[in-house]
């Protein structure tokens, strides 16, 4: 199962890269990360599942687009179908350029109920701590005041490389990102509904607390990588556009 992580201060910048220059970076990097312990053995990386809660009038989607140097998204996000799999509910928080995210690990039986505006209790964790608690009833307040519903999937297959005794740098490849309106089921597999945003190229992105490792300051330059926006949430909306949920509310059985 996936390790619970809270990052409580982590700078992350994003490129979008060609395979060829994937390669080489991947080649570079391998002197200083090792594989995420989730890579498989014979390549190409492992699902990432995202269901995005937002607002009727997308306030979050549009915080990023219009460039608010403060703000936040809402997501659940899952890595099976398995309907005995956790969920992690995650508040990912921009202050600036640096990233804190809170994170709880919850029940998925207790989706429905969270997700159709209840209050969470003890039980809706797999392991209740009172930091986890906070972390889940934060993001069940800030839901609240958003009146957020799910409004997409977001899913791609991700390449991960990480410091071997620590989370404390970690470089990711973000593949095949795609996207389906969300209607109240967390699934990922098996689908042939999917849209796909015209991304050109792969996602890079370097993530590390505290300063930007002088390793890694050489590979930018080695490479000329070139910075960049791209928030999959904000893509995945505009490629569904009108078949984004937006005001649709859910209920017991589905969306209405």
């Amino acid at each position: 199962m996936f390790k619970h992580h809270l990052q409580a201060n982590r700078f992350e910048l994003k490129y979008v890269i060609s395979e060829a220059c994937a390669a080489g970076v991947r080649n570079f990097l391998r002197s200083y990360l090792v594989p995420d312990e989730f890579n498989p053995p014979e390549g190409g990386g492992y699902q990432v599942n995202s269901v995005y809660l937002d607002s009727p009038n997308l306030e979050l989607c549009n915080a990023t687009v219009e460039g608010h140097k403060n703000r936040y998204k809402l997501r659940i996000r899952f890595y099976d179908d398995a309907p005995t799999s956790p969920v992690f509910y995650e508040i990912k928080r921009r202050v600036n350029d640096a990233i804190l995210k809170e994170r709880a690990r919850v029940k998925r039986e207790s989706c429905e109920r969270l997700l159709a505006g209840h209050w969470p209790s003890h039980t809706d964790l797999v392991k209740f701590s009172p930091k986890s608690f906070d972390s889940l009833r934060t993001f069940c307040d800030l839901r609240s005041r958003l009146q957020a519903r799910g409004q997409a999937i977001v899913t791609y297959e991700r390449e991960a490389y990480v410091t071997q005794d620590s989370d404390s740098v970690r470089v990711t490849f973000d593949r095949n990102l795609r996207t389906v309106p969300f209607c109240g089921e967390f699934r990922a597999q098996a689908r042939d509904d999917w849209s796909y945003p015209e991304i050109a190229g792969t996602v890079l992105e370097l993530k590390f607390t505290e300063r930007f490792p002088v390793w890694m300051r050489n590979m930018v330059r080695v490479f000329n990588l070139q910075r960049g926006s791209m928030p999959k949430y904000v893509e995945c909306v505009n490629k569904l556009g009108a078949e984004a949920p937006r005001d649709r509310h859910f209920t017991r059985g589905g969306l209405r």
